[in-house]
């Protein structure tokens, strides 16, 4: 019987997904100095309003990920809201990520690509 798993969200800009992707597709990139915080989030749907809403204005464009991770990994962090029901996240310290690496199953999939409206 195989473990169980979660499935989780994270919105990445074209720097972190470029990241992602020399992974092989399994690995998040370091936080970088001033993010002390790594921010899955537990909705598709919350996923897209911040890669759309956000980094799309910060980098151009906005895309989803979508993982999973080993339930018994995440049980050890609390599902935090952040300013409403609808925006729940994990609160992963960036020095836990290798191991939030190592709890995810498979590879990371985009699910959603968002860039600046066109006008076409």
């Amino acid at each position: 019987m195989s473990e169980a798993t979660i499935t989780l969200w994270r919105p990445v800009g074209p720097e972190e997904l470029a990241l992602i992707r020399d992974s092989g597709m399994r690995a998040f990139p370091p936080r970088l100095p001033e993010q002390p915080i790594f921010y899955p989030v537990t909705t598709e749907e919350y996923a897209i309003k911040i890669a759309r809403d956000w980094n799309v204005r910060a980098s151009g464009s906005g895309y989803v990920t979508r993982f999973e991770v080993l339930k018994s990994y995440l049980d050890g962090y609390a599902v935090e809201t952040a300013g409403g029901r609808a925006h729940q996240e994990y609160w992963i310290p960036a020095e836990d990520l290798d191991n939030f690496n190592a709890a995810i199953v498979g590879e990371i999939v985009v699910t959603s690509e968002f860039y600046p409206d066109d006008g076409t």
